[in-house]
């Protein structure tokens, strides 16, 4: 706060010429500036050296933005014999110049990387952000926006090119392949970089541990107006990022032109069946289509381009098939929330692609799936087909990558909707290249979150499908478990049963009545409230009751009578009467409450399935008058057997407390509202995390009638795989976590390579080159550390993750690999 004259001031400032000055009027401190105090940036020589032919900038009128402001710089560049060319000057004084030829304006490299990250992370505009700096000058409204534009793509591009290795290579940037600037995706398998020796040839049980996980999704909030041309307006990546080749994907759809779209047969996908009809007034693109990791939301290279009539497969296909150019794989899971049409014609559609976007299909394995999320919207038999949820070998992956990463690029369509092409496109490169750098950097702590809730949830549904399985006559498990391993050898055979599909007839309103009836019948017959077991009458339990209480005194006061010496057969002899009491008094606890329960779940059974049919059969107000009165009287029998059965318990409780036992209940628990609830819940979501609540897993639940055992033998099933899928998926993160690492070591390996390779011009570059490929690779070897102590407990196990006993016997014992898809 101290105040200088200003000679003093231009000292001080000699190597700070981007300060703000104010001057002392007499009056009020006015804003000034360094230039017109007369200081003079001098290039091109250290500072307080001087120049012997300083040259001024043009017209002196160089306007410099940095950080906090724009200042307009007394600038002389050096015009001395061994001088460098003014644009070298500017730029190893750290100041970006707009353009080559006589600069008149440049942005300091700390406000470019400034704004960079901070359009990635409030995806603020480039305008509001220019004109932030212009207030903060002042409000004097100097408007160099378009200079600064213009530097900011330039400078986004080279800093591309530099981290991607493009100076240490000695083809240049010239020689800049296609996808060849992406921050690859660590996790997804890479032959050469993070696959084991010998991957072809590991047994097929471990082949889906190296399959592809691919994920395709349109964004039409993405949108481009009709402003600029490619001519006016070139993209400055060519192909070499996210995007496509502009020239060769344009070229390709001007040749498909007359193509007519195949109409969707299943749900009403209007992104498919209303491509034509969409609002293009003034729009050059509705959207853009994208291929993305399916597992940790990576963009993959040439995977993106936009869509001009909607998500037409001719745009999708192009993409699903650039991004696959030169990939080695053997298996291929693709999602798609649209794949049950999209699949049919994509092999005949790829026959019209160039040869370099073929891909042998015939020799591969390839699956196609419908995002969890999007699958209820398709028909019953998509959700059967094409369900990520019961299908073997791909662990808890859901499909939905793509619609997480919306959410971090839709702000950003606020900017590029005004962009032209080539700026559009460079720009969403850049926020994309973010983007998956900070998934990289993100792998620690998301792969370590994913591993200890697969640890948690393969324990739960192992033991839950025990516990299930344990209920479950041994006909019915031979049975099922035959189906189950039949269905999933043989996923695409239509001759082969679905066991995760109803074989039964959804129940009528004529069958709720006469399901009512029979209950009735039962309670007249026996006498309403008056039985607590069909077979044995209420004074038949209560003498029962005496005979055991009897029984146990007796056996008490023998157990006194034979003192602390008795031999091993009198120990026998009581061993077994206690055993056979036991067995009795279980037998006559359980009496009370089970015929309640019983006829609860008959309740839910007939009440999910009449909602069922009403939901996709009654139609008008009659009909469905009659159908809500049906349910309106299964569900009052249903709240009085809740009731009965809360009674029993409360009654067993009490019992169990006069008794002092505490184990007499078995698999009886107090009965909770949110315990009624039907085996099959048409409104239950989360098949993954689903348990089967205990009021289902009982002794006898399947021996129903064979509409009741379809109900239990599809949630057997279902258990069965989701104890499967968990069991699966500890098994792919501990592969993936072991890629990541081994991705880094090629990374690393990789760098320190390009710096013994490196050419440069003379002793200074090299070293520069050098230098900077080292700090890439101490970036990498960093990284793997830090995620070599986060897994450590995890990476050290060794050999395969076997399945628990109660699972072991329902593995398949190998992959089946088909001759063709």
């Amino acid at each position: 706060m101290q105040l200088y004259c200003g000679k003093c001031s231009l000292a001080n400032h000699a190597r700070s010429p981007t300060h703000r000055i104010q001057k002392w009027n007499s009056v009020f401190f006015e804003v000034s500036s360094l230039k017109t105090l007369g200081l003079q940036v001098q290039l091109g020589h250290s500072i307080g050296q001087p120049c012997i032919l300083p040259q001024w900038a043009f017209n002196d009128n160089f306007v410099l933005i940095d950080t906090n402001r724009i200042h307009e710089i007394g600038l002389d560049f050096c015009g001395c014999e061994t001088s460098e060319r003014y644009i070298k000057q500017l730029l190893r004084h750290g100041w970006f110049p707009s353009t080559s030829t006589d600069p008149r304006t440049a942005s300091t490299f700390r406000l470019l990387h400034y704004y960079q990250i901070l359009s990635f992370e409030s995806k603020a505009s480039a305008y509001e952000f220019y004109h932030s700096l212009v207030r903060l000058t002042d409000n004097t409204g100097m408007d160099r926006y378009d200079r600064f534009m213009q530097m900011v793509r330039e400078w986004r591009h080279l800093t591309m090119l530099k981290r991607f290795g493009r100076g240490h290579d000695p083809s240049g940037i010239d020689g800049t392949l296609q996808g060849e600037c992406v921050v690859l995706c660590p996790v997804c398998p890479q032959p050469g970089n993070n696959l084991p020796d010998g991957w072809q040839t590991a047994t097929k049980a471990k082949w889906w541990l190296y399959a592809v996980f691919l994920a395709i999704d349109a964004n039409f909030r993405l949108k481009r107006r009709n402003i600029s041309s490619d001519q006016a307006d070139p993209s400055l990546s060519k192909g070499w990022v996210y995007f496509v080749d502009k020239k060769d994907y344009k070229a390709f759809l001007a040749e498909h032109l007359t193509d007519v779209q195949e109409k969707s047969m299943c749900s009403s996908h209007n992104t498919v069946n209303m491509a034509d009809t969409k609002q293009l007034q003034g729009l050059t693109a509705t959207g853009v289509g994208t291929v993305d990791c399916a597992h940790h939301n990576f963009k993959w290279p040439n995977g993106v381009w936009d869509l001009q009539k909607g998500e037409k497969y001719i745009n999708m296909d192009y993409l699903f098939f650039s991004t696959l150019r030169g990939m080695q794989l053997e298996m291929l899971n693709v999602s798609y929330d649209i794949a049950c049409q999209w699949h049919k014609n994509l092999w005949a559609h790829m026959k019209s692609f160039p040869q370099s976007h073929g891909l042998d299909y015939l020799s591969k394995v390839i699956h196609f799936f419908v995002p969890k999320f999007h699958l209820p919207a398709h028909v019953a038999k998509c959700q059967m087909i094409f369900s990520f949820n019961f299908t073997r070998f791909v662990g808890r992956t859901d499909g939905e990558a793509p619609e997480r990463g919306w959410s971090n690029i839709n702000p950003v369509a606020s900017s590029t909707k005004a962009m032209g092409p080539g700026c559009c496109c460079d720009t969403l490169d850049d926020h994309f290249r973010d983007w998956n750098w900070k998934k990289t950097v993100g792998l620690g702590a998301s792969l370590l979150y994913k591993m200890k809730d697969a640890l948690a949830e393969k324990a739960a549904h192992a033991l839950a499908f025990e516990e299930f399985d344990a209920v479950i006559t041994l006909e019915h498990h031979s049975a099922w478990l035959a189906e189950m391993q039949a269905w999933e050898d043989n996923p695409n055979d239509t001759s082969i049963s679905n066991p995760l599909k109803a074989k039964a007839m959804a129940i009528m309103q004529a069958g709720v009545r006469l399901k009512l009836a029979e209950l009735e019948a039962e309670e007249l017959q026996q006498g309403i409230d008056s039985s607590l077991h069909p077979e044995i009458s209420p004074s038949m339990l209560i003498a029962s009751g005496i005979d055991l209480e009897e029984e146990q005194h007796r056996l008490a006061n023998i157990t006194e009578s034979m003192g602390q010496h008795a031999t091993d057969t009198q120990k026998g002899s009581l061993m077994q009467m206690r055993n056979s009491l036991r067995c009795r008094i279980n037998m006559w606890q359980r009496t009370q409450a089970h015929d309640a329960l019983e006829e609860l779940r008959q309740c839910l059974r007939i009440h999910c399935s009449l909602l069922t049919f009403k939901r996709e059969w009654v139609r008008g107000q009659g009909a469905n008058t009659h159908a809500q009165n049906a349910l309106a009287c299964i569900h009052r029998r249903r709240t009085a057997c809740a009731k009965r059965y809360q009674s029993a318990w409360m009654v067993l409780k009490s019992l169990a407390t006069i008794m002092k036992k505490n184990s007499w209940q078995g698999r009886l628990e107090e009965l909770a509202d949110d315990h009624v609830k039907p085996l099959m819940d048409p409104y239950a979501t989360g098949e993954g995390r689903h348990h089967v609540l205990w009021i289902w897993i009982m002794d006898g639940v399947d021996h129903g009638d064979d509409g009741d055992d379809d109900g239990v033998r599809i949630e057997w099933c279902k258990s069965h795989a989701r104890a499967l899928q968990w069991l699966e998926e500890v098994e792919l993160l501990r592969e993936e976590m072991r890629r990541v690492l081994e991705f880094f070591t090629w990374q690393q390996a990789w760098w320190e390579e390009q710096g013994k390779a490196c050419i440069g011009v003379c002793a200074t570059d090299i070293e520069g080159l050098r230098a900077y490929a080292a700090r890439q690779a101490n970036i990498r070897c960093r990284l793997a550390d830090h995620f070599c102590v986060l897994w450590a407990p995890f990476l050290s196990l060794e050999g395969p993750i076997d399945p628990p006993p109660e699972l072991a016997k329902h593995s398949l014992p190998d992959l089946m690999i088909p001759d063709t898809p």
